[in-house]
Formats: C-alpha cells, sequence, structure tokens
C-alpha cells in the first residue's frame, strides 16, 4: 500500500492514531515510497547558485539625486558576498519613460541615464566579476513603451511594413476587455490609437504595445539585442511574461495560440553568443503547459520559476498544513533533466493566487491579506513576506524552506532583512521601496533630502527598526538567519543535481524531503504549525543534524521539532 493511498485511506480524525503509527512504520523502513525514476539531471553552473533581485534606483544612491545608480550598486557589493549570493539579478535598467518602473522600454541598447552611464554598467560588471557574481539582467521583450521608435514608426506607416511589428486591428475585436495583466486596473487589452486609425494590442498598459513576433524581423531583432548583453558579459536573462511573447491575441485574447517555435529561435540565438547563457522564464501557466516552454529535452528555457508550486505554498503556510503544497511539487515534478525549477517566496510583483480555489484564495486573504488594500488584481496581494506571515519563527522557518527545495533559490532584495510594504503606493510599488541599510536619514540609501520613492519610516517596519547595520549585530535576526541557511544550501549540493523524494512523517503539520545522491541521504523537515512535532527516521548511518548543529546515531531516531522549527539531516 502506498503512502498516497493510505493518506486518502486513513484521512479523518478517528484514524489519527492508525494513520500516525502505519506512518511511523513506513519511516522505520517497513514501507517505504517507490524510487520515482527521473531523467539524470546535468550540472549546470546555475543549479546551485543563489539568485538575489535588485532594483537599482532604489538600492543605493551614490550621487545624491535621490535615485540608485550602478556606482552606488558596486559600493554595496561586498554585502551581497557577504550574504552569499552568487548570482544577481537585475530589474530593467534600460531607457525608459518609467510609467512601469521601467518595464516600458524605450532603447533596448542603452542605460537610463538617471542610473549612470554605459561605462559605469561596464564597471559594474567588472566589480561584479571580482566578487565572483554573475549577472542576469530582466528582458521584457513581450512589448516596448509606446514612446519606443519602432512603435512611433509603426502607428505612421501605411505600408504596413514597420507597423507589422505590432498586433493591430481595423476594427475594435469582440474581446477588447479580455485577457487582461492588471484586472481591476486595465479596462482593454485593445486601444485605439488616432494616427494610425485602427487598435492596437497591449497585455499590460495601454502604454505597452505588445510586439507581434509572428514577424521574423521581430525575432531577429530580439535575438540582437540577447547577443548584444550577453557580449557585455550578462550571463543570463529573466524573460519577462513569456506566454505574452509567444501568443496570438487574434485567435482570441483569453486563450490565444502560442508559437513556441519562437522560444527555439530565442534560445538558439542566446547560446549562439555563449552556450552557458541561461534562459530563466517568467510562464505562469498550467503545468501540462511546462514541458512546452522547457521543451522535451529541455532545448527551450534552461530554468522557470514555479509560480504553481509558489501559490499551493501560501494556501500551505496559511493553513499550517503541508499537504496542499507536496501535491503541487508532485505536480510539477515532471520536467525534462536538462531544466531547473526556480524557486521563491516573495518576489517584485504581487503573490498570484489565480491558480487557488476561490475558496483556498480566501483562506490566504483571511490570513495573509484581509484588508481590500492589500489585494490586487482580483488574484493576489501586495504586501512582503514579513508582515504576511505576522511571526518571526514562521518567516524563518519558511526561508529555511525555500533553500531546501529541488531548484534554485531566489529572493528579492528587502527581504532578508524582514522589509515591509508601503500600501499608500499604487499596485505593485508597495513592496517596490528604497532598501533600509541603516538609521541615517532615508535609511541610508540617499544623502539627498528625499528619495525619489519613500523609504518605509513609520511602525514596525520603518528603517529605525528594520535595517541591515542593525541586524547584522543582532546572531537572532533575520539577516543572520538567511545568511545561515544560504550557507546550508551551498553545502547540500544534492538539493540542485539529485533526485528528490516526498516522505511521510507522521505528523499532518511536518513536511519531509529527501534526496538521494551518489551516497548517503539528505532529510530535510519542516513544522509548519506553532505546535511542537516529533518526527520518527530510521537512519541507515550516522548522521549530522546540520540545521540544529545535533549529531545522530544510526538507527530508530525521534527528531523533536520546535513550533515551526526545522531539521537538515545528513547521513554521513
Amino acid at each position: 500500500m502506498t503512502i498516497k493511498f493510505m493518506t486518502i485511506l486513513l484521512a479523518g480524525r478517528r484514524s489519527a492514531f492508525l494513520y500516525s503509527f502505519l506512518l511511523s512504520l513506513s519511516l522505520f523502513g517497513c514501507k517505504q515510497k517507490p524510487e520515482v525514476k527521473e531523467t539524470p539531471i546535468p550540472d549546470r553552473w546555475y543549479r546551485n547558485s543563489i539568485i538575489y533581485n535588485l532594483d537599482v534606483d532604489s538600492y543605493q544612491d551614490s550621487d545624491g539625486d535621490g535615485i540608485g545608480d550602478f556606482k552606488g550598486l558596486i559600493s554595496r557589493l561586498p554585502y551581497l558576498e557577504s550574504l552569499g549570493v552568487k548570482v544577481i539579478w537585475l530589474s530593467p535598467f534600460q531607457p525608459t519613460p518609467d510609467r512601469d518602473d521601467g518595464y516600458d522600454v524605450s532603447d533596448y541598447y542603452g542605460i537610463d541615464k538617471r542610473l549612470g552611464s554605459m561605462e559605469d554598467f561596464e564597471r559594474f560588471m567588472k566589480a561584479a566579476n571580482a566578487h565572483d557574481i554573475k549577472i542576469v539582467m530582466d528582458m521584457v521583450l513581450n512589448h516596448t513603451s509606446i514612446d519606443h521608435p519602432w512603435f512611433q514608426a509603426a502607428r505612421a506607416d501605411s505600408s504596413g511594413k514597420l507597423r507589422s511589428r505590432y498586433v493591430w486591428s481595423n476594427t475594435q475585436p469582440k474581446d477588447y476587455d479580455k485577457g487582461m495583466a492588471f484586472e481591476g486596473v486595465q479596462t482593454e487589452t485593445w486601444t485605439y490609437d488616432e494616427i494610425a486609425k485602427r487598435y492596437y494590442f497591449h497585455r499590460f498598459y495601454d502604454f505597452q504595445p505588445d510586439l507581434n513576433y509572428r514577424n521574423k524581423a521581430v525575432q531577429l531583432e530580439a535575438i540582437k539585442i540577447l547577443a548584444y548583453w550577453t557580449k557585455k558579459g550578462i550571463l543570463g536573462f529573466r524573460l519577462d511574461a513569456v506566454p505574452f511573447i509567444i501568443d496570438v491575441p487574434e485567435d482570441g485574447a483569453d486563450k490565444p495560440s502560442h508559437l513556441y517555435g519562437v522560444l527555439d529561435s530565442l534560445v538558439r540565438g542566446a547560446k549562439q553568443a555563449n552556450p552557458e547563457v541561461l534562459l530563466l522564464g517568467e510562464a505562469n501557466v498550467e503545468t501540462k503547459e511546462n514541458v512546452a516552454y522547457f521543451g522535451t529535452k529541455g532545448e527551450r528555457l534552461s530554468m522557470m520559476f514555479n509560480f504553481y508550486a509558489n501559490q499551493f505554498l501560501f494556501y500551505s503556510l496559511s493553513k499550517e498544513e503541508p499537504s496542499s503544497f507536496v501535491k503541487a511539487l508532485e505536480d510539477t515534478r515532471s520536467k525534462p533533466g536538462a531544466s531547473q525549477w526556480a524557486f521563491f517566496l516573495r518576489n517584485h510583483d504581487e503573490i498570484d493566487l489565480g491558480r487557488l480555489s476561490k475558496r483556498q484564495r480566501e483562506t490566504v486573504y483571511d490570513d495573509m491579506g484581509p484588508e481590500p488594500n492589500m489585494q490586487l488584481y482580483n488574484r493576489g496581494i501586495r504586501r512582503r513576506l514579513a508582515p504576511m506571515l505576522h511571526n518571526d519563527a514562521k518567516l524563518k522557518m519558511a526561508y529555511s524552506l525555500l533553500y531546501s527545495l529541488p531548484g534554485t533559490p531566489v529572493i528579492r532584495s528587502g527581504e532578508e532583512i524582514g522589509m515591509g510594504d508601503d500600501l499608500t503606493l499604487r499596485e505593485r510599488l508597495s513592496v517596490r521601496t528604497p532598501m533600509q541599510w541603516d538609521t541615517t536619514a532615508n535609511a541610508g540609501f540617499t544623502t539627498a533630502k528625499k528619495a525619489f520613492r519613500q523609504v518605509i519610516s513609520l511602525g514596525d517596519y520603518g528603517y529605525k527598526k528594520i535595517n541591515v547595520q542593525l541586524e547584522q549585530k543582532d546572531s537572532g535576526s533575520i539577516l543572520n538567519h538567511i545568511k545561515k541557511v544560504i550557507d546550508l544550501r551551498k553545502k547540500c549540493p544534492e538539493i540542485g543535481t539529485s533526485t528528490w523524494t516526498s516522505i511521510a512523517t507522521g505528523d499532518r503539520h511536518v513536511m519531509g524531503l529527501e534526496y538521494q545522491p551518489g551516497s548517503g541521504r539528505l532529510i530535510v523537515l519542516h513544522n509548519f504549525s506553532a505546535e511542537p512535532a516529533q518526527v520518527n527516521l530510521a537512519l541507515s548511518a550516522k548522521a549530522t543534524d546540520l540545521y540544529n548543529n545535533k549529531s545522530l546515531a544510526a538507527g530508530k531516531q525521534t527528531i523533536q521539532l520546535v513550533p515551526y522549527g526545522a531539521a537538515w539531516i545528513r547521513e554521513d
């Protein structure tokens, strides 16, 4: 009888004792889950990297103009190296009218002058290399700014050659108000242009017209852009909104067909510039679509964010029961061996809960974002992680869990110190406030009288209470905890390169993962509950609990977990 079947058969309070007893027998070797056979996992430079996402404009200002810049970022590289970061993912830094925080690009080949010059960027790249830190950049290829020269030329081109770089309709489509990325904020996806006398398509705001990838010239230009930055030393690209690069909106804005072959072209073009380049896709798609984005042999996107699992993780955190999250991990297990998942807790956008049922979503809302102002786009939450989880112990457990998951961990700047959010800012900007470095004016972010975006100064998450300087001195801080789990992750490379199994723990609040490299085992346990728990394990050799710094003898062991506790147990 498999553990999965037992879970179904024995569900319910009346069978709780028998359930725990049988699961305990399983853990003591009486009945193990069948081994999952997967494609051998080839090693890649990014499999065991620690990725840290930041906005240049909100990280560190060097010249007192109130806006962060590349010179300021260079000065913070020692901090990032001390944190254990191996890869920096830079949010958009190209020229932009900045109506959407840089995601409305007006020149793919330049540097936003507010952030510095191309020479400053090149100095940053050299400095990052000196700190052994690789750089991944955001690449927004699905749309441009309405101010981009391509769109200005397209709207004025009556011949249609330049116009076909974008998506147009002579009449207003019947589904003009469907398929919006920002539901509740946008009112349409097809907008009339007075110059072109036609409607243009935009998944996002009306100042971000979508490019038409059925046009080969657009594909070639995208490849040229990727090659240009690769030659500048960029080793990877976080491709923004990948499904919208390859969709055909004329087929229906809600459920369009997709041009998956475009991904083949982009990947081939990028890898011609550097075979080691990483293509990290933002593709929040149904699980059955994953293989189309990875490619059947892993020949398309190298890595994707696991949005599906992330949504069920927040449901599990709210319920304090990991079963839904474990199932989501199993549901996304199938992928080519060459491909990799990127796991995260909080990113620079809203927490998208759109794939949860209405009941599940309401459970998360009630726990983590109960006020309407905390919610966004009828599907998500626009808060930082620390105020959502309410509890330092739970926050630390969540980060231990992140770094133990079977993929590459990604963390957003400010999350490592438990920063809060500013709900007075519009939409996603609530979680994009300046970095809090110390207790001086504007949190040490800038010497200007006023930062370009207000620093959080009031309440429990104000910069005088939450900042890097204070947390570096506090051994029990979130910052030092994250340094600890990053160090643990680096000591356990099998997480990124070996197969994994979810194990029954005998407690519905405790999640167990097991990694099986060539020799020994790594067993990771996390207690999702505010109550203590214990797990019975059968160890085939003496072991060490790396998380709690405890030695364990071979044989039957009872692992005690404190409320929101964790254990990383490696057999010697």
